[in-house]
């Protein structure tokens, strides 16, 4: 992962949603595939689960995206202090709102995957993908 051979001058963009099981490993998994030179991904949340939503794993794979060695991360403060942007996928569950504790950050708006059908999967990543491809362009046109 580039997350972990990070050099010194890299920067670094946070997708996090509530239990990075879906939304912002695609997202990770996407701006790794777009990331303009001098930038990687990582994704967290803030009540991860033990494994990456099988349905999303499939969806990024029809489009050749390998999101399985990716795995759900606590959100922590050193990563939010270590962050440069920091991206919510969507407050669904106010108690628990990423966007909370990130501070300054963008929220996306995107519904959860969660106990959605593969369709439906298919369609947030759709929309994930967009997202994250407006996003690489204006950090390469700054």
């Amino acid at each position: 992962m580039k997350f972990f051979g990070k050099q010194k001058d890299e920067k670094k963009v946070l997708f996090v949603c509530i239990e990075n099981t879906g939304r912002s490993q695609m997202a990770e998994g996407f701006f790794r595939k777009y990331s303009p030179k001098g930038w990687v991904s990582v994704s967290a949340g803030t009540r991860p689960v033990p494994e990456i939503n099988p349905l999303a794993v499939q969806a990024m794979k029809e489009i050749g995206i390998d999101i399985t060695r990716q795995e759900p991360k606590k959100l922590s403060e050193e990563l939010i202090r270590t962050s440069s942007l920091k991206i919510s996928m969507g407050c669904m569950d106010q108690t628990e709102c990423p966007a909370v504790f990130l501070g300054n950050s963008q929220d996306w708006g995107i519904e959860d995957p969660k106990d959605e059908p593969l369709e439906k999967v298919r369609e947030i990543r759709d929309r994930i993908e967009a997202k994250v491809k407006e996003l690489v362009t204006n950090l390469e046109s700054n």
